[in-house]
C-alpha cells in the first residue's frame, strides 16, 4: 500500500470495529476494540490499514512522496462523532423563551403562547436560503471543531412547502461549505403553523399531498420525521404522514414519547422507522417492539437538561437489548453543539458508562442514519473520519466534561483541525 497519511504511535485507538452490519447492544456497548500503540494508514480518504504501529508501518510498500506521518503518543483516538439528531437550520434565537422557562412555563405553555417552534418559524420564514445556509454553517463549523464529522439536519421551522424546501436546500448547501457528512431529514410535521390553528387534519393533508411529493421529487431529504406528541400530531396523523413518506421513498424517524406516553415508540416500530428519538415516556412494551423491529433508540439528554425534566431510561433500554444512540438535539431550544457535553449528561444523568456513550455517539449513531457501512468505526474500507483527543483513555473523556479535548480532526482523510501547529 502507498498511503498519503499515516497516524502512528497512538496511545490508545478505539476502533469500534465489528458492528457494521448491526448496532451494538447490551454488554457489547462497552467493547471499543482498543489497540495500544496503534496506527492508521489512509489513502485517498479511505482507511487502508489499522493495527499496532509496527504492523501497519511494515505494510507500507514504498512511501508516496507526499505521505504525511504524524505521531500521537499518550493520546486517545476514535471515530469522529456522528450527531444523528439536530435541527441545525433556523433563524432567530429564543432567549425570551429561556426566560419564560426560568419563570416556570412548560414547553407546551410556551408553544401555546406563540413562542417555541412558532417563534423560530417567523424568523425562519423571513430569512433567505443564503442567510439560513450561513447561519447553519457557523453552527456546523463549531461542531466540527468539537469532533462532530457527520450531522443529521432536519427541517421543521418553515411549515409550508416553500419554506420547508428552502430549509432543506440550505442544509444541502452545507455539503459544499464543509467536509462534514450531511444527512437531511424532512420534518414538515414539527408543529401546526398559525394559519392552520385548529385545523390539524387539514395541515396533515398539506404535508401528505403537497410537501412530501415536492420534497421527494426534488431529492431534498433522505429521511422523514414527525413530532408525534399530544397537542401536536396524534398517532393516526403521524402514521399517515410516515406511510406517505415511506411510499415516496424516504426512510423514517419519529420524535416519540418525549412529553407524554402517546405510543410514538410503538408506531416507530410498526412503520419500520430507522430510529425513534427522545423516548422519555416510552413504555416497556413499545421499547420491546422497537427492539424486535430493529429500531434504534436515539436519546437526547441535553434536551431533558434544557427542559429540566426527567431523563430517558438508558440503563433499562440497554439491559433489555435495545440499541441506543446519543445525539445533541441541537436546536433553538437546546443550544448544545457538543458531543462531549452530551456524553457527560448520558453518564451523569442516565447512568451510562463512558464506553457505552462512545459506542452510542459513533457506530450506533451511524446506524441511526443508515451510514454504518461508511462511518462510525475505524475499519479498512471506511471513510477516514477520525478524532484524536488530548486524553489517555475513554473514561477521561467523560471525566473532563466541560472541556473540548479535541487535538486533531480528520474528515475523509484530510486534517481539518489540529493543535499540531503549522
Amino acid at each position: 500500500m502507498r498511503p498519503d497519511l499515516v497516524l502512528k504511535h497512538i496511545g490508545q485507538l478505539a476502533t469500534l470495529a465489528g458492528h457494521t452490519d448491526s448496532p451494538k447492544t447490551g454488554e457489547d456497548l462497552r467493547e471499543l476494540e482498543i489497540i495500544e500503540d496503534a496506527a492508521i494508514a489512509i489513502e485517498r480518504g479511505r482507511i487502508v490499514s489499522v493495527g499496532p504501529t509496527q504492523d501497519v508501518v511494515s505494510q507500507i510498500d514504498e512511501p508516496a512522496p507526499e505521505m504525511l506521518e504524524v505521531e500521537f503518543p499518550g493520546m486517545f483516538a476514535m471515530p469522529g462523532f456522528v450527531d444523528s439528531h439536530t435541527h441545525l437550520v433556523f433563524a432567530g434565537s429564543r432567549e425570551n423563551d429561556f426566560a419564560m422557562k426560568l419563570a416556570g412555563k412548560t414547553y407546551m405553555e410556551i408553544l401555546e403562547a406563540g413562542g417555541g417552534i412558532l417563534n423560530t418559524l417567523r424568523a425562519t420564514r423571513a430569512a433567505s436560503e443564503d442567510e439560513l445556509a450561513k447561519i447553519a454553517f457557523s453552527f456546523a463549523d463549531g461542531m466540527l471543531t468539537l469532533g462532530t464529522t457527520t450531522i443529521e439536519v432536519k427541517s421543521g421551522y418553515g411549515l409550508s412547502t416553500e419554506h420547508e424546501m428552502k430549509m432543506l436546500a440550505a442544509a444541502q448547501r452545507l455539503r459544499e461549505m464543509l467536509p462534514s457528512e450531511i444527512v437531511t431529514t424532512f420534518l414538515g410535521a414539527h408543529a401546526v403553523p398559525p394559519e392552520y390553528k385548529g385545523r390539524t387534519d387539514d395541515y396533515v393533508d398539506l404535508v401528505v399531498d403537497e410537501m412530501i411529493p415536492s420534497v421527494a421529487k426534488a431529492g431534498l431529504a433522505e429521511f422523514c420525521d414527525v413530532f408525534c406528541e399530544r397537542g401536536v400530531f396524534d398517532i393516526e396523523q403521524s402514521r399517515r404522514i410516515l406511510l406517505a413518506a415511506k411510499s415516496a421513498g424516504m426512510k423514517l424517524k419519529v420524535h416519540a414519547d418525549e412529553i407524554v406516553h402517546l405510543g410514538g415508540a410503538g408506531l416507530a416500530a410498526e412503520v419500520g422507522a430507522v430510529s425513534a428519538d427522545h423516548l422519555l415516556m416510552a413504555s416497556d412494551d413499545d421499547l420491546e417492539a422497537m427492539r424486535l423491529a430493529g429500531t434504534i433508540a436515539t436519546l437526547l439528554p441535553a434536551t431533558a437538561f434544557s427542559l429540566d425534566t426527567d431523563y430517558a431510561r438508558a440503563r433499562d433500554m440497554i439491559e433489555m437489548g435495545l440499541p441506543v444512540a446519543l445525539a445533541t438535539d441541537f436546536n433553538p431550544n437546546c443550544a448544545n453543539e457538543s458531543m462531549f457535553f452530551t456524553i457527560a449528561l448520558a453518564c451523569y444523568k442516565m447512568k451510562m458508562f463512558p464506553r457505552e456513550a462512545i459506542s452510542a455517539t459513533t457506530i450506533n449513531a451511524a446506524h441511526a442514519i443508515d451510514r454504518a457501512h461508511q462511518l462510525g468505526s475505524i475499519e479498512v474500507g471506511k471513510r477516514a473520519d477520525i478524532i484524536v483527543l488530548d486524553c489517555p483513555n475513554p473514561e477521561y473523556l467523560a471525566y473532563r466534561f466541560a472541556t473540548n479535548l479535541i487535538h486533531t480532526v480528520i474528515v475523509a482523510g484530510q486534517v481539518v483541525h489540529t493543535k499540531l501547529g503549522p
